[in-house]
C-alpha cells in the first residue's frame, strides 16, 4: 500500500516497507532537493538500511551529487520515459552483496545465447490457465513450498483471496489437478506499465520451461490491455529465471543490490525490460 509524503515543496508517493527495511518513492513532484532531505529522515527514522526512489532522467544528477547509487533503469516505465533506479544505503553491510562477480557473468553467459524465434508446446497433461478465487488455497502452498521467505505476502491466505478477488492478473499451470507454476502481472494503471512477478515452480517440474508459457501468456494479455513497458526483477543467482528472460526478449537493465528478502536471505534482483509494442 502507497502512502503519500506531501510538503509545500513536493509530493511523493512512498511504500514503507518493514519487511525489507526499505522506504522506496515510487512518484514524485515538485522539488527534488527538500524531497531527499524528507525521505532520507523518513528512513532513518524507521531505521532502514536501503532507500529506493524511481527517477527522473533530469534529476539523476540531483540524486548522485547527495549521494545515491545508479543501479539500473527501466525502459519505458513513465508513459514511454524511462525511470532510473537510485539508491542510498544507510548501512555499508547492505550496498555490499559479496556476489556481484559471480552474478555479472552468470548473465554475460546467459547473454551469449540467442533469444528464443518460438515456445514448444505445453507437455502433455500441462494446462495454463487464469488464476481463480478458487485457486488461493493452492497457491498459497506453492509459495510456501517454493519460497522459506518472500518479500510480499504470498504466504498468507487472506492475502492471495484479497488479490485475486480484486481481479489481479495471475496465471497458473496444472498437472493432474495440481498447481505446478505460476506468476502475476502487477499493473500500473497510472503510467501503464506492469511488472511481471510472483514466479514459482515446483523444483520436479522446472525442466519442461513453463515459465516461459506463463510470462508469454501474461504478456499477450497485458497487449490487450494496451500496456506495453513490461519488466521484471528476476533473483539475481537463478539461472533459470534470468534465461527465461533473455531467452523470452527481455534486456538485462541493471542489478538491484541486496533488495529484499527472499528464498533464504537478502538477495540481489536483476533487471529485465522489454517493449511489449515491438514484438
Amino acid at each position: 500500500m502507497n502512502d503519500w509524503i506531501e510538503e509545500t515543496q513536493f509530493a511523493a508517493s512512498v511504500v514503507f516497507d518493514d519487511f525489507n527495511e526499505r522506504l522506496r518513492v515510487e512518484d514524485y513532484r515538485g522539488s527534488v532537493l527538500p524531497l531527499i532531505h524528507s525521505i532520507k529522515t523518513a528512513a532513518q527514522q524507521k531505521k532502514y538500511s536501503k532507500l529506493i526512489v524511481k527517477a527522473r532522467n533530469e534529476h539523476v544528477p540531483l540524486f548522485i551529487e547527495k549521494g545515491f547509487r545508479y543501479e539500473g533503469w527501466i525502459q519505458g516505465y513513465f508513459h514511454g520515459s524511462d525511470a532510473h533506479i537510485l539508491t542510498y544505503y544507510f548501512q555499508q553491510e547492505r550496498r555490499m552483496s559479496g556476489h556481484e562477480w559471480a552474478e555479472d557473468q552468470m548473465v554475460a553467459d546467459i547473454q551469449t545465447k540467442s533469444p528464443l524465434s518460438s515456445l514448444s508446446p505445453l507437455p502433455d497433461l500441462y494446462k495454463l490457465r487464469n488464476a481463480q478465487e478458487a485457486d488461493a488455497v493452492a497457491l498459497v502452498e506453492l509459495y510456501r513450498t517454493v519460497f522459506k521467505i518472500y518479500p510480499s505476502p504470498l504466504h498468507e491466505l487472506g492475502y492471495m483471496e484479497s488479490i485475486l478477488k480484486k481481479g489481479a492478473l495471475f496465471c497458473l499451470i496444472e498437472h493432474d489437478k495440481q498447481i505446478v507454476s505460476a506468476a502475476s502481472a502487477e499493473v500500473n494503471r497510472m503510467y501503464y506499465n506492469a511488472e511481471l512477478t510472483d514466479c514459482a515452480t515446483l523444483p520436479e517440474h522446472r525442466e519442461h520451461g513453463l515459465m516461459k508459457h506463463l510470462l508469454r501468456f501474461l504478456e499477450m494479455e497485458l497487449k490487450k490491455q494496451g500496456i506495453f513497458c513490461a519488466y521484471s526483477l528476476a533473483r539475481a543467482q537463478s539461472y533459470g529465471m534470468n534465461a527465461a528472460f533473455h531467452q523470452l526478449g527481455y534486456r538485462y537493465s541493471g542489478r538491484l543490490i541486496n533488495n529484499c528478502y527472499i528464498f533464504n536471505d537478502l538477495e540481489d534482483m536483476n533487471i529485465w525490460v522489454k517493449d511489449l509494442s515491438a514484438t
